[in-house]
């Protein structure tokens, strides 16, 4: 029997628990690779609840239920989730632990699945719930799984190479690195359980979770080079199974917990904070002794080779020419008043389906006109839906997955007929001025991403107002939109990322903003790769970025008063940049628009 209410669900949910002699469940957005977008097949949360945003919890009591989101999500969870249902909770003041302790008695049992949470969040849960007498119990099986009768199945896609002339380096080598690596460290195989980097290290690609070209399986290297790669069969092609060679053992997806068994009595390399609890406890159940590494795919994954190098630089070229149709389009339809969000990014898309080369969409366009552009991570509905007004501003964040890479850009404009208010001129042009300081920044190398950020944050810090998200994230090629380990946010040890030294080879986001809450939204975000610079007199080796990404920047939302010479010099030279990359992909009334977007200040 189909539930088709959320009530129904959540009634069905607690009868399952009840049945299990369980007083309580965790309910995350989460996959068993803990992978950023999931499949449908794992959208547990989204089923039980109608929460569509990509990041929150919930857990569920036998008579109280509580959604747990963080600031991104104020709005949108009210909209989406029956306050009747369950109680709004805003992390990280709230604490799912701190709710489950006042809401539960002593004895009772709160349940989880270890495919779907990482073993420093059990252990951290556990002595939390310890505490009031309440024990965190591991199941065998999700009990969402035993109500959902609709569940969908995992994504039957099959899987492709992705050519060594895009990856510039052969997953055989790949593979003997990380086998050096497990030597050095007296290992005999490591677990990689991270999409991307199953990806990466074998050189495929897949499509089965949506914007992010992955397929869902598991890998082991051992300390000889070979891998048992499982994932379903019918997955493989012959011409991927043959490409791979007999290196990689094509083994069942669902055989993974049991080849375990295999790794009795060795020393396993097991990332804590990309891999599940359920990893570790079964190694040490059989036996093995898991051993906390970070994936070894991670980093030289962030350093991109020369043809990575060329194949973004390519992807760019052909997004920005996609993107930049689209703002003259948009320039012409917004002010009569008949386009909105949804009508936008739906063009925008057409925009670079026309490429011939676009795959899927980076991430779900956050196209977000006036108030909804105040909400950075806003994700466009029929229910959240605002037109375009006139004499408005609209933020439009969006990216492509192209066969030769991963776009990510947002660009901030003027809905005319007339002219922008001076304060969201003044606010626009801080965010320019502190997208500029980074851009044009040199570093020295060991430098991580939080002792930049301030550059870009600097002139809104000086008119006292700030942005609550980080400056800059990794970018993948052809692979994952956010990538790590590198970051440009506020902060460090706590916040993964921010910490790790910018290294020659990583790509990045540099996208400041500024966002007036119920009022708009301002961002500017250009994709940047680092590079080794020279400096006249230069003492050690240093670093700057190369600028990936080229679309006309919203002049009409300039206060030239407040650039420097600079500043303007700098804004001249890219518009320059812009045209020389663009012009020869355009002509006729989107040239002259392109002309005259480029004229300098």
């Amino acid at each position: 029997m189909l539930m088709q209410t959320h009530e129904a669900r959540l009634s069905a949910l607690r009868e399952e628990l009840a049945r299990r002699e369980l007083h309580g469940f965790f309910v995350p957005i989460s996959d068993e690779h803990l992978s950023e977008y999931v499949g449908a097949y794992a959208q547990r949360l989204g089923w039980l609840t109608g929460f569509g945003g990509s990041a929150g919890s919930a857990v569920v009591l036998k008579d109280d239920a509580a959604m747990f989101v963080d600031g991104r999500y104020t709005i949108q969870v009210r909209d989406q989730v029956d306050g009747k249902l369950y109680d709004y909770k805003s992390v990280p003041a709230d604490k799912p632990g701190d709710w489950i302790a006042e809401k539960c008695a002593e004895g009772a049992r709160i349940g989880f699945d270890p495919w779907l949470h990482t073993r420093g969040w059990a252990k951290a849960m556990e002595k939390r719930l310890a505490k009031a007498g309440i024990e965190l119990v591991a199941l065998d099986s999700n009990p969402i799984d035993a109500v959902w009768a609709d569940q969908p199945e995992p994504s039957p896609a099959k899987v492709f190479i992705q050519d060594d002339k895009f990856t510039g380096r052969m997953g055989a080598e790949k593979r003997g690195e990380i086998a050096d690596w497990l030597k050095e460290e007296k290992l005999d195989a490591v677990v990689i359980s991270a999409l991307d980097s199953v990806a990466w290290v074998l050189n495929i690609r897949g499509a089965d979770v949506d914007h992010t070209p992955v397929a869902l399986s598991y890998l082991m290297v051992q300390a000889d080079g070979t891998a048992d790669w499982f994932i379903a069969p019918d997955k493989v092609p012959d011409e991927v199974a043959s490409a791979l060679g007999n290196a990689v053992r094509i083994r069942p997806r669902d055989s993974f917990e049991a080849a375990f068994a295999e790794l009795a009595g060795k020393r396993v390399a097991v990332d804590p904070e990309r891999s599940v609890y359920a990893i570790f406890d079964r190694l040490e159940d059989v036996g093995a002794e898991p051993v906390q590494e970070t994936d070894p795919a991670v980093l030289p994954k962030a350093i991109k080779t020369e043809a990575e190098q060329a194949g973004h630089r390519a992807a760019q070229a052909r997004d920005g020419a996609a993107v930049s149709r689209f703002l003259n389009w948009l320039e012409g339809e917004a002010p009569k008043g008949t386009v909105d969000e949804l009508s936008a990014a739906a063009k925008l898309q057409s925009f670079r389906e026309a490429t011939g080369e676009l795959l899927d969409l980076s991430f779900d366009t956050i196209s977000g006109a006036g108030s909804n552009g105040a909400l950075c991570h806003y994700r466009v509905s029929e229910e959240t839906c605002l037109p375009l007004e006139p004499n408005s501003v609209y933020l439009v964040d969006s990216g492509g997955q192209y066969k030769d890479g991963t776009t990510d850009i947002t660009r901030t404009v003027w809905v005319g007929p007339g002219e922008p208010p001076a304060e969201v001129k003044d606010r626009f042009t801080r965010v320019l001025k502190g997208h500029i300081a980074l851009d044009t920044q040199t570093f020295p190398t060991g430098t991580p991403g939080s002792a930049l950020d301030a550059l870009a944050r600097q002139f809104l810090w000086q008119a006292g107002v700030d942005y609550a998200h980080g400056t800059g994230h990794g970018v993948g090629s052809f692979l994952a939109v956010h990538e790590g380990p590198q970051r440009i946010a506020k902060g460090s040890g706590s916040q993964a990322g921010t910490d790790q030294a910018l290294i020659a080879g990583m790509i990045l986001s540099n996208e400041p903003g500024y966002y007036k809450a119920n009022e708009y939204g301002i961002r500017i975000e250009n994709l940047v790769l680092v590079e080794e610079r020279e400096i006249e007199g230069m003492e050690g080796d240093w670093l700057g970025f190369e600028t990936l990404t080229f679309v006309p920047i919203e002049k009409r939302l300039v206060d030239r008063s407040l650039l420097s010479e600079a500043e303007v010099a700098w804004w001249n030279d890219y518009h320059a940049k812009v045209r020389e990359v663009l012009a020869p992909q355009l002509e006729g009334d989107n040239l002259a628009w392109l002309e005259d977007a480029c004229q300098p200040l």
